[in-house]
């Protein structure tokens, strides 16, 4: 595994090294296929990123955005992730509205889980069987080690066929809908961005402890796949 560690000194930092480097694999992807897949996270940090990715050239024309995971609530609720991406970029950026394709969350957990699934399948032209190869899949890592909606001890870590699901998360007592780690593992490219004190063990877990994904779900970004970029603050990264 290759992590390549992109350190800043504060979250707004690394939020612009990531933007910068988003915007390049995007430009890149348009240039050799004429389109590019982009699947981004919530979070706070990842708020920090919308906005610096807004005055960077990108044609959002030729971007297919989707979201890594998502909550249960309804569009404009202060806690979904898709709210957080439309107030930040997809409108400052004037991201064409066909080309987002959000969680269906009105469906409920398992519908939208389906939904997300089936337009997966749909935009990457998917055969039955077959996953979708993202250019970019932009994921955090939480203070607990959880990435996407998979927190340690969820059963589907360990899945490697399916793309979507709703996760019961008992700690929150919330059922999430997520992308599986067979997604995640085959993007082409896999940006993480993780900022705070609060994520410095997390971090560390993920680096270097021994591989145990289903205690530490972060690892399937670091260790498991071939290859990550990192973004991550001093208070973050520690001494390191």
């Amino acid at each position: 595994m290759s992590v390549r560690i992109h350190r800043a000194a504060d979250a707004p930092a690394a939020a612009q090294s990531c933007a910068a480097w988003l915007a390049a694999v995007l430009r890149s992807a348009i240039a050799a296929r004429g389109r590019a897949t982009l699947a981004v996270s919530g979070g706070t940090t990842p708020a920090l990123l919308f906005d610096a990715l807004v005055p960077l050239t990108v044609e959002w024309s030729r971007v297919q955005l989707f979201f890594v995971d998502e909550r249960p609530v309804p569009p404009g609720d202060p806690q979904s992730n898709y709210t957080l991406c439309e107030r930040h970029l997809l409108t400052p950026a004037r991201v064409p509205a066909p080309n987002v394709h959000r969680i269906p969350t009105e469906r409920g957990p398992q519908g939208a889980a389906e939904g997300a699934a089936r337009e997966l399948a749909e935009v990457f032209d998917l055969a039955p069987g077959d996953l979708p190869s993202f250019d970019v899949v932009q994921c955090g890592i939480g203070p607990d080690c959880h990435t996407a909606s998979l927190f340690p001890g969820e059963a589907l870590i360990g899945n490697r066929a399916d793309l979507m699901a709703a996760v019961e998360v008992a700690k929150l007592a919330q059922t999430r809908i997520t992308m599986l780690p067979a997604v995640l593992l085959q993007a082409r490219e896999l940006a993480i961005l993780a900022c705070g004190i609060d994520k410095r063990t997390a971090l560390d877990l993920a680096l270097h402890a021994a591989l145990d994904p289903l205690q530490h779900p972060a690892q399937l970004l670091t260790q498991v796949r071939s290859h990550a970029d990192l973004f991550a603050d001093d208070p973050a990264l520690g001494e390191r």
